[in-house]
């Protein structure tokens, strides 16, 4: 396979693999407490979940991207990279930690997740720096290949302490206070692997003066505003409706998701540990949808156009969503989870390209820096819509039928922009 080809060319720069070390650490500790948190909010027995608390817990582990990501870079100029991965990590293990002993105490559920929106905050740093740092590891001629690689690893590193989140609770201990526990010892040794790296390794360069900080949080904002008035321009249409579709995607993505936990937590399980391990399924049968996606989606778009496979994937959500919704039962609601996995992650793909090739070379970067702040506040927009709408099962048609109308409008404007 290629990238296993290209990662053992990487695997020969003693360095990259280091900072590689520091990624997988980093990211299946995120993994971990992820899951732990989840399982937290949703399936702690003692708890009486809400479509709230869990709108709540979606907030505090998506906004820490959208708000703190563009501005991240101006402070990452700052300090050098190496010690934001030592006291980053070092501090996520403290606050992990934290959020353990919060677990098990009677405090209030403001305190818990201030602490959990702290360990995610902090994170964007770490990701920042990590993508930052892949030059001062590799030769110009590996970039590229460097860039694919190590991002590719990371996601599979969060996905793996996924699995192992959900293994340590349902098999080894039956709390989720063990499993955040578990998430602050791999964050602890994410920082202590980067004590293996020199200080100065990862930079940054201090070859001109920095400005003040607040002009470059000012001037990072007005960056932003200029992307935004780069794509009002008529040649850059099809960007915009890209966007604005896969936003309202996402948004839909979202209620269903929250539905989901759920139906798995009081309607289609009879204890907690059966919907955790319902809820597991699901996810993994939406991955497999993820991955299908990037089989389908090139050939595809490549047939159709990268609009035109969009409002497919909007079309086919809305004819096959209430029709395996409406039921409320586990089998259909798998289904369901892989064809939405496929249509949301296709469209998304899709969305990419159209971007990529639409926007000016000197954009790009901010431009996504906007397409992300859209993608994660749709997903917890919808989380908020959703808690207004659900019921304390998460049997909800109308849920089902709101959603299946939006896809449908997704699908019929896409297309006739594509036709105009």
């Amino acid at each position: 396979m290629p990238v296993v080809r290209d990662l053992r060319v990487l695997l020969r720069f003693r360095n990259f693999r280091r900072l590689l070390a520091v990624r997988l650490l980093s990211q299946g500790a995120d993994g971990v407490y992820q899951i732990a948190l989840a399982a937290y909010v949703v399936f702690s027995p003692e708890k009486q979940t809400s479509a709230t608390s869990i709108a709540s817990a979606m907030a505090v582990l998506l906004l820490p991207y959208s708000l703190v990501g563009p501005f991240a870079g101006v402070l990452l100029d700052r300090w050098r990279r190496r010690q934001v991965f030592v006291y980053g990590n070092l501090l996520r293990s403290v606050l992990a930690a934290a959020t353990a002993v919060l677990m098990v105490s009677q405090v209030p559920d403001w305190l818990f997740y201030v602490s959990a929106l702290c360990v995610t905050a902090v994170n964007r740093f770490v990701l920042a720096g990590l993508s930052a740092s892949l030059p001062r590891v590799v030769d110009t001629e590996r970039l590229v290949m460097a860039n694919s690689v190590s991002p590719t690893a990371g996601t599979l590193a969060a996905t793996a302490g996924g699995g192992l989140a959900f293994l340590v609770r349902l098999v080894v201990a039956d709390s989720d206070a063990a499993v955040v526990l578990l998430g602050a010892a791999l964050y602890l040794c994410a920082s202590l692997t980067s004590l293996t790296m020199a200080p100065g390794l990862l930079g940054p360069d201090r070859n001109h003066e920095l400005p003040h900080l607040g002009t470059a949080l000012v001037g990072t904002a007005r960056e932003l505003l200029a992307a935004v008035g780069h794509l009002a321009a008529p040649q850059r249409r099809e960007a915009v409706w890209a966007l604005l579709t896969m936003t309202l995607m996402r948004f839909c993505y979202g209620a269903l998701l929250v539905m989901v936990l759920m139906l798995c937590r009081y309607a289609l399980s009879s204890s907690p540990e059966g919907g955790l391990r319902l809820l597991g399924l699901a996810l993994g049968v939406s991955g497999a949808g993820f991955f299908a996606a990037a089989l389908v989606t090139p050939w595809a778009a490549g047939r159709l156009g990268p609009g035109r496979w969009i409002a497919v994937c909007a079309a086919t959500a809305a004819v096959l969503e209430p029709a395996l919704g409406l039921p409320f039962s586990a089998g259909p609601m798998l289904v369901a989870a892989f064809v939405l996995g496929l249509t949301t992650q296709g469209a998304k793909i899709a969305t990419d390209t159209i971007v990529q090739s639409c926007v000016e070379d000197g954009f790009r970067g901010r431009i996504f820096s906007v397409y992300d702040v859209l993608f994660n506040v749709a997903f917890v927009g919808a989380a908020g819509a959703a808690a207004l709408m659900l019921p304390p099962d998460g049997r909800s048609p109308a849920l089902v039928v709101t959603v299946a109308v939006i896809y449908g409008a997704v699908a019929a404007a896409m297309a006739r922009f594509e036709r105009w």
